[in-house]
């Protein structure tokens, strides 16, 4: 039983992933088709993040009322709802109001699912999971291709994964039994965990470390999805690539989050949660090394692998050390807070970049990926320190 429900949670994390790069790969058609500047993506992203920046924050409130597979199950018929809408817009307007149930639908889902993965399963299935959700980010844009290849409009590719989203709805819907069942954590554990109360924002910064994480996971989401967001674009203005086949190797950057993930499965049954992450920040520095050298088109693309590699474990193993880093009982206040920050990070920098590539260059691309990853490793190093006196206080 406990074997179907990972199975199950595997399917939601793919359902998670499917459309979260559908507007970068297919963008570089969308604003011709409706006649918008190219930065006008920002702004259908800033709805999305400040919906999920919303639910994620409630997510401690509903998973201790409704519990995680309600949650979850509620979340992805949002986001079917959503994607749904996109598939009968017809101007720029209506992906507006169509984002907004979307936000609202991936922020709890997120929250409340990592956590449960974090206190019932081990690093490794955390990583495995993710690798899931970069399944899903893969395949969406070579879902988006089919149909245009196809001779169909984009709105059909919304469509496609709309209907891929009601049937993942209807298997978590017919699990919710499942959920109920967690052998991992011992019964008093559990019921200590279900008398938490919810932690306000103000208890919940005053942990020590807490604010070093929520910057360093602003940090990470920023750079994860400028670089999904703009690389399309990125290779067309700045290298000539044909949309068709932009679109396609946009989707470079998930797979390489999704092969590294995969991969760090098994690295992270020798390298603890923190020694992952330093592993990722490295590649992901040297991917953008790559994208900032004139040696042409095949180097940046394998840049742009790399730095999806480099991504690959920060996310899982960010989200799989906050239990043991700040304790269970904390734990899902905490990573609701840490997704909302996260999604503050979507919110302001994939659109920002998209003001500098639209006034400015595109050229700049790998540099502001640079400066916000200088940041998130400062962060995690006073993330780290601040944890470790807490263990020689404690």
């Amino acid at each position: 039983m406990f074997s179907l429900l990972l199975a199950v949670i595997y399917l939601a994390f793919i359902s998670l992933g499917l459309p979260d790069s559908l507007l970068g790969s297919v963008w570089p058609t969308i604003y011709q088709d409706f006649n918008v500047p190219v930065s006008y993506a920002g702004a259908i992203f800033m709805i999305i993040s400040a919906g999920t920046i919303f639910s994620s924050l409630q997510s401690d409130r509903l998973t201790k009322s409704l519990g995680t597979g309600k949650v979850t199950a509620v979340s992805v018929l949002m986001t079917a709802v959503a994607l749904f809408g996109f598939s009968i817009s017809h101007s720029y307007w209506m992906l507006v109001l169509w984002a907004i149930p979307y936000g609202l639908g991936a922020g709890s889902v997120d929250a409340s699912l990592n956590n449960y993965v974090a206190l019932h399963y081990k690093s490794h299935h955390m990583s495995w999971l993710h690798c899931m959700w970069g399944v899903g980010a893969s395949i969406g844009p070579y879902i988006m291709s089919f149909a245009l290849v196809n001779g169909q409009t984009w709105n059909m590719g919304y469509r496609y994964i709309s209907l891929i989203q009601v049937a993942l709805t209807i298997i978590i819907m017919l699990s919710l039994p499942l959920w109920k069942k967690r052998p991992v954590i011992s019964d008093i554990q559990e019921a200590e965990n279900g008398k938490d109360k919810v932690l306000t924002l103000k208890e919940i910064f005053n942990i020590p470390g807490a604010k070093q994480l929520m910057l360093m996971f602003f940090c990470y989401c920023a750079l994860e999805q400028t670089a999904g967001l703009w690389a399309s674009s990125y290779l067309v203005l700045q290298h000539g690539f044909d949309l068709e086949v932009a679109t396609s190797y946009g989707s470079l950057f998930f797979i390489g989050i999704t092969v590294g993930r995969a991969i760090s499965g098994f690295i992270t049954m020798k390298l603890n949660d923190k020694q992952m992450i330093y592993l990722g920040e490295g590649l992901i520095l040297i991917g953008i090394i790559l994208m900032c050298l004139p040696l042409g088109h095949q180097v940046a693309l394998i840049g742009l692998v790399t730095i999806g590699l480099g991504c690959a474990p920060i996310y899982p193993c960010i989200i799989h050390s906050t239990p043991s880093n700040f304790g269970k009982d904390k734990s899902q206040a905490i990573i609701g807070v840490q997704m909302a920050s996260a999604y503050v990070g979507n919110l302001l920098m994939p659109p920002l970049f998209g003001i500098i590539a639209n006034h400015i260059s595109a050229i700049f691309f790998p540099i502001y990926l640079l400066l916000i990853l200088i940041v998130m490793v400062v962060m995690h190093i006073k993330l780290n320190n601040s944890v470790s006196k807490n263990i020689l206080i404690n």
